[in-house]
């Protein structure tokens, strides 16, 4: 069952594009990752979605109905801290609860417990910890129970610890049937999610499970080694005709070609340029060689 339907959204500013035709289907229940690089148009594309943002052209429908008739039916995280800073944590809630009509406040109050934010309920917005602080924000969006959650990057600028809390409790509320609309520049969050999408300069570039993306490259050869970085070597590999991708991830390279380069053609420069042999092992691309490829344009 398609619980969000998103057709042929554009939308420009003064002559500029910032999303391009940009079509989505989101299944009930299921945690769908927008992923992109700042100004890709993620957050464009959400706020269309919500109906913050008018589109040029397109459609949006949330369980088979238009966003104006569906504003019940979902809550919104927006990417920065958008509650009131001047009241408490409770009268936040309770605020964004009556918009809705929601009078329940023994629903209220399980909220708070359930984000651990009881011990907090008296304590003003913007004194809260930016975790706290978002976890305010989502049970604000949880108030009126909506089946449709989109968040614009709830992680960002969180410790390690709350940022695993959340995506704990998101994958709480998807198997209680809730779907969420997560965008993100994270690549650990990218691979939390069920779907996802890849989108550059407001362009749907990939989409799919991550471990299909991960095909998206098309017919490359991915080599992985223990070598720290070094520039000349770096530079000598990134010159090669058929190198696609260089990734660093600490002291292990990955190395994303075309079928014709040979390994033995890149060992030979690395022991060129670095002075020290070193043996390839064939791999798999991860999320973040994709990404980098494809918003670089670096692959077929």
């Amino acid at each position: 069952m398609l619980m969000i339907e998103v057709h042929g959204l554009n939308k420009s500013f003064n002559g500029v594009v910032s999303v391009s035709d940009v079509d989505l289907d989101v299944k009930k229940g299921e945690i769908y990752g927008l992923l992109g690089p700042n100004a890709a148009g993620k957050t464009t594309t959400i706020r269309m979605m919500c109906g913050v943002v008018t589109p040029d052209s397109g459609s949006v429908l949330i369980n088979g109905v238009g966003i104006d008739k569906a504003k019940q039916n979902f809550g919104y995280v927006a990417q920065y801290f958008g509650q009131y800073e001047e009241l408490s944590v409770y009268e936040n809630l309770k605020f964004y609860a009556q918009m809705y009509g929601v009078e329940d406040t023994q629903r209220l109050e399980y909220l708070l417990k359930r984000y651990q934010l009881s011990d907090f309920r008296d304590k003003k917005a913007g004194a809260l910890s930016g975790g706290y602080q978002r976890r305010l924000a989502l049970v604000c969006a949880l108030s009126h129970d909506p089946d449709v959650l989109f968040l614009d990057e709830p992680t960002a600028g969180i410790d390690p610890v709350t940022r695993k809390m959340l995506w704990d409790d998101f994958y709480d509320l998807s198997a209680e049937g809730k779907t969420l609309f997560i965008t993100t520049h994270y690549m650990e969050e990218a691979e939390r999610c069920h779907q996802l999408a890849f989108i550059a300069q407001g362009i749907i570039i990939a989409k799919g499970t991550p471990l299909s993306i991960k095909s998206a490259l098309g017919d490359v050869h991915v080599y992985s080694v223990e070598k720290n970085y070094t520039p000349q070597m770096t530079q000598a590999l990134n010159t090669l005709e058929g190198v696609v991708l260089l990734n660093q991830f600490g002291t292990q390279m990955h190395i994303v070609t075309t079928p014709e380069v040979e390994p033995a053609r890149l060992e030979a420069l690395m022991l060129e340029t670095d002075g020290q042999e070193v043996t390839l092992q064939r791999s798999e691309p991860n999320l973040e060689d994709v990404f980098i490829a494809l918003t670089q344009g670096g692959a077929a």
